[in-house]
């Protein structure tokens, strides 16, 4: 895990928050944050907060919602991700994700939903586990 990156591990089903300092590395030939690289920080930290709501489970992404970025990011920007949990079905669980710029205030620059669904050892859906 790179060194600039937090996290805060919650109880199952409480909101978990990473924040990423965007570096210089994460910017494209303008100067500003690359979408890719954001829609890969939310994957990762909505993953991770269905990993920890379901510890015994195996989860693959399937959807990402709405991609739509409010604002441009700038390198030194600190951004906190937060993840809630918004629906749990049989086989796949969605969270909601939040991007804020922590020195812009409170108005998100990205929100999005991501849906997993549980997956066995061949790939295949399973059932969620508790």
């Amino acid at each position: 895990m790179p060194p600039y990156t937090e996290r805060r591990e919650t109880a199952a089903g409480e909101p978990m928050e990473t924040h990423r300092l965007v570096l210089p590395g994460d910017l494209n030939q303008y100067g500003f944050l690359f979408g890719g690289r954001l829609l890969a920080w939310i994957d990762e930290a909505s993953w991770i907060a269905a990993s920890l709501d379901y510890r015994h489970c195996q989860f693959v992404t399937v959807a990402m919602d709405t991609v739509e970025f409010h604002h441009s990011v700038r390198q030194g920007t600190i951004l906190r991700i937060t993840c809630n949990r918004e629906r749990e079905g049989n086989t796949s669980v969605t969270y909601s994700v939040t991007v804020v710029d922590e020195n812009a205030g409170p108005h998100p620059i990205f929100t999005t939903r991501v849906t997993f669904v549980s997956v066995n050892s061949e790939g295949r859906k399973r059932p969620i586990c508790c």
